[in-house]
Formats: structure tokens, sequence, C-alpha cells
């Protein structure tokens, strides 16, 4: 059930690029916030500032922006590096700002952490740690600033190396933590990306393998007008050359073949009007036996147990993704189990429950905490025949739930070794999505 093609597809994973144009827009606001806090400071405040080299500073971010937008079209994406690059830019012309208007002593300091903290949100890591590390030493530089921080004329501020020391420990540990959680929230939501759009193929195949008997059906509706003249050409062709010693056998073969063809037509298209009802709508025992049937021949014994019985049970719409869910428990269960798996379904009027038991070492308690998330590790085991429990899992999790139920994990505790996941419908739900 867990496809290898799609278990190791990487849909956004492998493709971690910036558009530009979000770059763009972040330094119009940088160029903006810079230039009010700059007038407001010098005009308003009144306080002495290196009017002139904050303004060439702010004016070489606007003008490579300004070069930017107008070279490259709003949707292009930058490759890694050429974004590490922009970015150290934006880092480099943050420290001069700050360098020439007191260094750590000014209050603006702390904004150094954000290109770190872009870059760990959308670049790979490796180019994510060459930047902190240039944004660490940035802010070790700056501390060595000779220019004041602009205050007022008649005062000064004075700022104690051991509180530059403080300020400067406080910088680093916010960006190197910032980072961090920007890199794990980002990589989450590109893992959960990829496991739906994983989710969303295997429900596709899944819909469109349940739909091939509609198609054998059409297929064979349309082969009987041809077939139908290949067998009336067969017959004339065996009544001129029934005496014909060369060609007489190989005729009467071709029109007995023809007509072996018509029947097999025949049957297929009365086989899907006779079952369509069938295949649209599944018993609740009918759904279960078509699941467990292709895990009966891998030496493990798969036992149903059916306490309320087959009557009253429900009856429900075909379901690609329940059928898909509920095989590939059961076939993790089967890879897990050292001789038995026990499948039991029970329903009353209000719910539809199915609990998977098998007699394996079951979940480790770390796994538990976990499971169901994309990629997340393979559930512990004493061989290697047991398969992972990752992207087939949160994919068969996913579309059970999509369906209504509730899916509990559990290990089977005093009533034996094994592992037990519990699903659970409310009874009118699954009659809709059986």
């Amino acid at each position: 059930m867990d496809n290898p093609s799609i278990r190791h597809a990487q849909f956004g994973r492998a493709n971690r690029s910036m558009r530009l144009q979000t770059l763009v827009w972040l330094r119009w606001l940088a160029v903006a916030g810079q230039t009010i806090t700059v007038l407001f400071v010098a005009l308003v405040l009144r306080f002495s500032l290196p009017v002139g080299e904050t303004a060439i500073l702010i004016a070489a971010l606007a003008l490579v922006n300004l070069v930017l937008s107008l070279w490259f079209p709003p949707t292009h994406r930058l490759k890694p590096l050429a974004a590490l690059s922009l970015l150290g830019f934006d880092l480099l012309q943050m420290s001069g700002l700050l360098f020439i208007t007191g260094g750590l002593a000014n209050p603006f300091a702390p904004l150094l952490c954000v290109p770190v903290i872009i870059s760990f949100a959308s670049l790979p890591l490796r180019h994510s740690l060459f930047l902190l590390l240039f944004a660490i030493a940035c802010t070790t530089l700056i501390t060595i600033s000779p220019y004041p921080v602009p205050w007022h004329p008649d005062e000064i501020l004075i700022i104690y190396p051991v509180m530059q020391l403080g300020i400067w420990c406080a910088i680093v540990s916010m960006m190197s933590f910032a980072a961090f959680y920007a890199y794990r929230v980002s990589m989450e939501a590109v893992l959960l990306a990829d496991a739906l759009a994983a989710t969303e193929l295997v429900l596709e195949r899944e819909k469109h393998l349940s739909q091939l008997d509609g198609l054998a059906a059409a297929a064979a509706h349309e082969l009987g007008t041809p077939l139908a003249t290949i067998s009336v050409v067969a017959k004339e062709m065996e009544r001129e050359l029934a005496g014909d010693e060369r060609f007489g056998e190989d005729v009467a073969l071709l029109r007995s073949q023809s007509e072996r063809c018509r029947d097999i037509l025949r049957r297929l298209t009365s086989l899907s009007a006779e079952n369509e009802e069938h295949m649209r709508r599944l018993p609740l025992s009918s759904l279960i036996e078509e699941v467990m049937a292709p895990h009966r021949q891998f030496g493990i014994t798969l036992d149903l147990v059916e306490p309320n019985g087959r009557n009253g049970e429900p009856v429900g719409q075909r379901n690609a993704g329940i059928l898909y869910g509920l095989g590939n428990l059961i076939e993790n269960a089967v890879d897990f189990a050292r001789q038995k798996v026990i499948v039991t379904v029970e329903h009353d009027a209000d719910k539809v429950a199915i609990t998977i038991e098998d007699d394996g070492i079951g979940f480790a308690p770390d796994v538990l905490t976990h499971i169901g998330e994309p990629y997340m590790s393979t559930r512990s085991r004493e061989d290697e025949r047991a398969g992972g429990l990752g992207l087939g899992l949160f994919i068969a999790k996913t579309l059970l739930e999509r369906s209504g139920a509730t899916l509990t994990f559990s290990n089977r505790g005093p009533d034996g070794e094994g592992a037990r996941v519990r699903i659970v419908w409310p009874r009118a739900v699954m009659e809709m999505k059986a």
C-alpha cells in the first residue's frame, strides 16, 4: 500500500527557492522604514545624526532593489546562491547603518535577525548556516563602533562594555533560536504539503482503479460493432473457401475465434450491468473482505471477528479512500505481526468501529506520540521484513479522517503484545461513505 514511488517523491522540498518579488517587497518596506526612522530622528527629535552617510546606505539598498525590479520579471525565482547574496547584502547594509549610529547601543540592532530568519525559512540549510555565521560576525563587528548613539546634544549616553556584551548575547541568542524555529516550521509546512499532494495522488489512483469496470464495459460496447463485422466477413469467407485445402481450415479458425471474442465481450457487458449496483454500494462485511483479501497470502493468520454478526450491518457508497486507508493499516499490521492479525468489526445504531490488532512488539513510546505525521521514523521492529510507518500511514490516516472516522493508536497492553488501531465512524456517516 505504501508505494515507493509515492513515498520517496519530493514535490516541493527539493525546490526551496524564493520568489524575487517577495524579497523586493520586503526590501521596499525596509527602505521606507529606514527613511522614516532617519527623518524622524533628525527632524523631529533633532538628534545629531550622520544624515549624509545614512542616506547613501539607504539609497544603495533602494538602487539595488530598483535594478532587480526592472531587470527580472516578478515571477522570477532566485536560486539559493543568488538569494543568499541578496540577503547578505541586506545584512551588510543594515550593519553599516547600525555601525554609524551607535552600534549595538542602537535600539534597532535586533533587526539584524530579519535576513537570517528569512533565509532559514526559505533557503537550504547550508546556505542559511553560512548567513547565520556572517550575521554573528557583523554583530560582533559593530560592537567596536566608535560612533555615538544619536542622543540629546547636551547629554552623553554611556553604554558600558558589560551592557554591550549582554546585548550581543541577546541578539545572537535570538537570531539562533528564531532561525531554528523558522527552519523547523518551514520544513514541517513543506513536508505536510508534499504529503497531502501524495495523498491526493493516491486517492485519484484508487478512484481510477475503481472506475476500470465501467471503462471495460464501455470498451466492450465499442468493440462489439467492428467485431460483428469481422464475424460476418469470416462467415462469408468460410462459405466460399470451405472446400479449399489451403485456406479452409484457417478461415474456420478465424470465424470460431471471432465468435469466442463476441461471447467474451457479451459476458463482460452483462457482468458489469448485473454487478453495477453491487460495485457502487457495499455492505460493511463485503468492504472488509475486499480489504483483507490481498493480505491473506503472506504466512500471517488474518482473523475476522464480528461480535454483532451481519444482521443489520450498514450499507453505503463505495469509497476509494476508505478502501485504501483500511488496506494500508492491515498491511502494516501484517508486516509487523509474528503470527496473527485480528480484525474486529462492530456496529450498532450509533457507530461503526473497526479494530485492527497484531501480535508483534507494538508501538515504541516515542512513535506513539508522533504517529501519523508524514515521513516519521519507522516503528521499532525485530526484523527488516516490516515496512515503515511514514508517508503511507499518514495517507491512510488522512483519507480515513476525511471520511469522518476517528483513529486511535495504542498498544494492546494486558490483552497481549502487539499494536492496536481503532477506527470509529458515526453510523450515519459510514452509511454515506462506505
